[in-house]
């Protein structure tokens, strides 16, 4: 009998070679295998007629080849075309041999899988999955759904089902090797089915199970594996919250003379909502141990000031303050805020990127470790191994998801002094879905400031087609000459940063030459730092009329005179990260505007998108919409190590079940404290570290 905690080397068809790639997938055991779930399924258990076809629609047609040709023109290609009794679609590949050529000749029956999408002659599908069917009574169709696995580069899908069949039979002769840790009066309160029956369904389908029942998250076994995964990172979260809860922190006493001369040297009144805030952290620095608070606020609500009177107290208790930020655009505008903010006050404000060289470098360092340095403001060059601190008692953190893991977890262990962990304050202006934030952020407090300053007016979004880029320029000039300053922001979907610089040069050159009379300025995400804070400082001082600009401006950059901003290519951002960038306008009492224009044509899921940005100037909401269209991979930005993966669950489609989780969470804790370490191990492997930033 195979145990199945045994290598995955031990199955048939599993050499060193394959191994390898199977262990970047986390794929160590053959247990491992069998909770290496399925992300989609492809539905072989029909052929449809070619006519019936939807573009973006996967489906198994038959048909007759026509014609098959070689293209050499643009990329080099093979295209085929077959028929059947209703209709005719082009075959393209762009990698193919001498062999598929001369095997899809004319006459030539064939059956073939894959996605129909527009093409130059109708619709197409490129690089099929196709067999050439010899004899008449050949099978075509499959008896189930075929699952489709997470997978990486030189792994076939037909390597991996393999693997996973025989892990499943394994599973079924060794029964009792596979425990349920779920108590069984939890499984009969929701009518779920046993752990390996769950198992079976989803890596092999019944016949009477369609691609409808596994994508609308309503099949039972289905909804077991994702409440199995939910209550894992769920309780993870939990042990960790009470792991911080035993450590130490320091005690910061409000000093009122200190805190009533900060807030009466603010050129605003704080708002009622940055008022509570305050007041939630002023209570968490009195408890014994670190606070871990999350506040999350839209765009130009004022987290940084709420940021700012923190580090006051924490310096005020003798304790220094670092704050990271993700860039250095933005790391660079909260250095110069909390300068001006602390000009009253008798504290020397540190300034720490990976720019910074030589005997500037040596003098900040010095600083922070012998402590004359009271705050210091920087990107990540925070927690290399060369920055030692004095005494460090407050981290804040903006904008914490850019933030791998190990950096976040490297900066808590500098602050480490006699036993004491520091404060972590982390800040977001990404609105987090209730859902989200429920598991995402169960151990920390979440503070939300839902009011903006008075005098802030709603931005007027309106969506238009690129092809009326001439009326948008006029526009620009008419706005210019009213002395109002404008940005103008490209997009790529290519993840290139080269490539969108070259994009924003180009559109800067256009515009320069269509538009003689307007200053216009260049900033990109390649350019240095000195130069970036030059030509924002000059758009700050009103010098430069137009900015061209990357996504490099989403954050933090604030000129109350630019009301106008057009986003191109807006269709290819996530809503959050548009609505981000549309913040950075409408900072002044005045209106502020805001036009995305697009290449037509859009999908409809890009067209609902736009409308809703389009409709509503409020965050949460956005977050919500685009939690359910995208997901919470795009929705937090780019995955990291410290982000939630899951192999099962689904935060937009599932989130009835983390109201679920959250009541059986304490059952479940209580019936089964010795389950709560292996059913962690289960779902998230070693990987349990992240909960703790």
């Amino acid at each position: 009998m195979i145990s199945l905690e045994l290598p995955v080397t031990t199955l048939t068809g599993i050499g060193a070679q394959t191994s390898k790639r199977l262990e970047k997938l986390g794929i160590h055991k053959i247990q491992d295998l069998i909770f290496h779930l399925p992300y989609r399924y492809e539905d072989k258990t029909r052929v449809v007629p070619i006519a019936s076809l939807l573009t973006g629609s996967c489906a198994l047609i038959c048909g007759t080849v026509e014609f098959t040709d070689l293209l050499p023109r643009g990329r080099k290609s093979l295209v085929c075309r077959i028929s059947d009794a209703s209709g005719f679609i082009t075959l393209r590949f762009y990698h193919f041999t001498a062999s598929q050529a001369s095997a899809l000749k004319p006459g030539t029956k064939i059956s073939c899988f894959g996605e129909a999408r527009h093409g130059f002659a109708g619709l197409e599908i490129i690089h099929p999955e196709y067999t050439v069917i010899s004899h008449p009574n050949a099978l075509i169709t499959e008896t189930s759904l075929t699952p489709v696995y997470p997978s990486t580069e030189g792994l076939s899908q037909n390597t991996l089902r393999k693997a996973v069949r025989q892990a499943l039979l394994l599973c079924q002769k060794n029964a009792g090797e596979l425990t349920d840790w779920i108590p069984q009066s939890i499984l009969q309160h929701y009518s779920y089915p046993t752990l390996d029956k769950a198992l079976q369904t989803l890596h092999a389908p019944d016949a009477s199970i369609s691609t409808d029942d596994l994508q609308n998250g309503q099949l039972p076994a289905l909804k077991r594996l994702a409440f199995e995964e939910l209550l894992a990172h769920y309780v993870t979260l939990r042990a960790n919250k009470m792991t911080i809860q035993a450590f130490l922190a320091p005690q910061f006493n409000k000093n009122s003379i200190a805190s009533d001369h900060f807030l009466r040297s603010l050129p605003f009144t704080l708002t009622g909502a940055q008022q509570r805030v305050i007041a939630e952290i002023e209570a968490d620095f009195q408890q014994a141990h670190p606070m871990m608070r999350l506040v999350q606020g839209d765009v130009g609500s004022g987290k940084t000031v709420v940021a700012a009177y923190c580090a006051l107290l924490a310096l005020t208790s003798g304790f220094q303050v670092a704050v990271m930020a993700p860039t250095e655009l933005l790391a660079e505008q909260h250095f110069r805020n909390f300068q001006h903010w602390f000009e009253n006050f008798d504290t020397h404000i540190a300034y720490l990127s990976g720019q910074l060289k030589g005997n500037s470098r040596k003098a900040v360092l010095q600083a922070l470790a012998d402590g004359s340095a009271g705050i210091v403001v920087g990107t990540h060059a925070l927690f290399q191994d060369s920055v030692q601190f004095h005494r460090l008692g407050l981290i804040i953190i903006d904008e914490q998801h850019r933030f791998g893991v190990h950096q976040r977890l490297a900066l808590r262990a500098k602050g480490q002094l006699d036993n004491l962990k520091p404060h972590q304050l982390v800040m977001t202006a990404t609105p987090i879905p209730r859902t989200l934030a429920m598991l995402q952020y169960s151990d920390l407090d979440i503070s939300i400031i839902d009011e903006l300053p008075p005098g802030r007016k709603p931005v007027v979004t309106s969506v238009i087609p690129a092809d009326r880029r001439d009326e948008v320029i006029a526009r620009i000039n008419h706005w210019v000459r009213q002395n109002k300053q404008a940005y103008w922001v490209c997009t790529l979907i290519e993840e290139s940063e080269a490539l969108q610089c070259e994009a924003a040069e180009k559109t800067a050159e256009r515009l320069m030459s269509v538009l003689p009379e307007v200053r216009i300025a260049l900033i990109h995400g390649r350019m240095k730092s000195a130069e970036k804070d030059l030509v924002m400082q000059a758009f700050k001082n009103q010098q430069i009329d137009l900015l061209i600009a990357t996504t490099v401006i989403e954050v933090g950059v604030d000129v109350a005179n630019a009301g106008l901003m057009i986003i191109e290519n807006p269709e290819r951002l996530g809503l959050s990260q548009l609505h981000q960038l549309r913040g950075r306008v409408g900072r002044g009492g005045h209106d502020s505007y805001c036009v995305l224009m697009y290449q037509a044509p859009l999908s409809d899921t890009a067209r609902q998108r736009l409308g809703i940005l389009r409709d509503t100037n409020d965050g949460f909401v956005i977050a919500e919409k685009d939690l359910e269209l995208r997901g919470p991979g795009e929705l937090m930005g780019t995955r990291q190590t410290g982000q939630m993966h899951f192999k099962i669950a689904n935060l937009a489609r599932d989130s009835e079940l983390l109201e679920t989780v959250q009541q059986c969470a304490d059952t479940f804790l209580n019936l089964s404290p010795h389950a709560i370490a292996p059913l962690i191990k289960r779902w998230l492997g070693e990987a349990t570290d992240y909960s703790e930033v």
